[in-house]
């Protein structure tokens, strides 16, 4: 089910409304449940099992770490729950790649695996069973509060809440045990920040369906063989272009899921902060995907050691976890060679002393483009996950200076990348003058946005992180 659908739509204001009926109070986090389910259900209804069958794992380990006051039964049930999750992710997404790579596809288990759907949101939904497991057990051991004891059933409860809570439930922000938990409580119709709402909703909806959907029908060319017939400055544009379609494509998400989120009184952590303006890969990686790479920090960068076991080590650790959040994106290994590409420049900035701010306002500028320009070539490994097709592209890039360019569509994919320009640009704004617009043009700003929502949203299309 689509954000930008009317059936989506539809949900939300029946789950609002029957969310804070008076009647239905006590009710709420059994009404949030139903209406996630059916989310989820929509298009692919037998998929509900795999959720299920998750939520089942997560809140029965995790119950049974925080019920346990042996230290090695904690340690079997969290090793137990961790491994179950790992388990699912693979089976389901990796299965396939396992099955190409080693060529297992002549037995009858190999043909069953991938012809296997990949279930919507897997990596988003393991990822925080893994949290639960993990938080929980280090409660036990004193590092941490989050989760009160309570009986079997609402434990249950409060886990089928957390890992299906419809909002973030595709592609994330992923939310993280110890920061859900404690919002799982009473939700008051009064409390609701209808400012917050608004702001979330109207900038998402808009980087989605006027921004996203638009460049998107621009940067479909960018596939193997159309970009064959396209000049040098062409296909430089549309990369541009994707790499401006993929941040508002999922930072609209993600701004979406956070106005839906406030509407039921929970907060989701922001999950970009303008990262386009980056001056290092370090900070880029602080400023996209935020719940990603905090994730991937917090339950293991830092348990691998982090950078407190020497140099070595430290590039061995961010080649790694980078290697392994790539895998994370998709099941192919050009996703993994994406995460090398950034663990390697990652690597080599901190080796050098690059991942510190420059120290005067030109360095800063050049150093700004060229993250920029070393994102942006990343991101051709996600469009073209077949690696084969990534070289030929640019082996065309080198060969195609010659071809007439298409003015067209260059202007088009300039003028539908100029919102994210400006947003970045405003930003950088605020940094100086304290506010990125003013107050008496903000009403302006949102009304702009909710007109060019009505006359010039793009065809509708499935958000790219669906795919993870």
């Amino acid at each position: 089910m689509l954000f930008n659908s009317y059936s989506f739509v539809l949900l939300v204001l029946i789950t609002f409304a029957l969310f804070y009926w008076p009647l239905l109070r006590a009710l709420q986090s059994y009404t949030l449940i139903a209406a996630s389910l059916a989310f989820y259900a929509f298009g692919q209804p037998v998929l509900v099992i795999l959720l299920l069958v998750s939520i089942l794992i997560n809140a029965t380990s995790s119950y049974y770490i925080l019920h346990s006051s042996a230290l090695s039964t904690r340690k079997t049930w969290a090793v137990l729950g961790v491994g179950m999750n790992l388990a699912v992710l693979f089976f389901f997404k990796y299965g396939a790649l396992a099955v190409n790579t080693f060529a297992l596809g002549g037995s009858s288990l190999g043909h069953l695996i991938v012809t296997l759907p990949l279930p919507i949101g897997i990596s988003f939904f393991t990822f925080q069973g893994i949290s639960l497991v993990v938080d929980v057990f280090r409660q036990k051991e004193g590092q941490a509060r989050l989760i009160q004891h309570r009986s079997a059933w609402h434990h249950f409860v409060d886990t089928a809440l957390f890992k299906s809570f419809f909002p973030q439930l595709i592609a994330g922000p992923i939310v993280k045990a110890h920061d859900f938990y404690p919002q799982i409580v009473p939700k008051s119709f009064r409390a609701v920040a209808w400012g917050g709402v608004f702001r979330a909703l109207v900038t998402g909806y808009f980087l989605k369906m006027v921004v996203a959907d638009n460049l998107k029908d621009l940067t479909f060319w960018v596939a193997y063989p159309y970009f064959l017939n396209f000049s040098t400055p062409s296909l430089l544009a549309m990369l541009f272009g994707y790499s401006m379609q993929i941040f508002a494509d999922f930072a609209g998400y993600s701004l979406i899921a956070i106005g839906v989120a406030r509407l039921f009184g929970y907060e989701l952590m922001e999950n970009f902060n303008f990262p386009y303006i980056s001056q290092s890969l370090s900070e880029f990686w602080r400023r996209w995907h935020i719940s990603l790479s905090t994730w991937l920090r917090e339950y293991l960068y830092f348990p691998l050691g982090g950078n407190r076991r020497g140099a070595v080590r430290t590039y061995l650790n961010l080649m790694l976890v980078m290697a392994l959040g790539g895998l994370w994106h998709g099941a192919a290994w050009s996703y993994a060679v994406w995460g090398i590409f950034h663990g390697a420049g990652l690597a080599v900035e901190r080796f050098f002393g690059w991942d510190k701010p420059a120290r005067h306002a030109l360095g800063a500028v050049l150093r700004g483009i060229g993250i920029f320009a070393f994102v942006t070539f990343g991101w051709l490994l996600f469009k073209l996950p077949n690696f084969s097709h990534f070289l030929i592209f640019v082996r065309t890039c080198c060969t195609n200076m010659g071809k007439p360019d298409d003015p067209r569509l260059i202007a088009y994919i300039l003028f539908y990348s100029l919102p994210v320009v400006a947003y970045h640009a405003l930003y950088l704004r605020k940094q100086r003058v304290g506010v990125a617009v003013p107050v008496r043009w903000q009403p302006l700003a949102y009304g702009a946005c909710l007109f060019a929502l009505l006359v010039n949203s793009g065809s509708p299309g499935a958000f790219i992180y669906f795919q993870f």
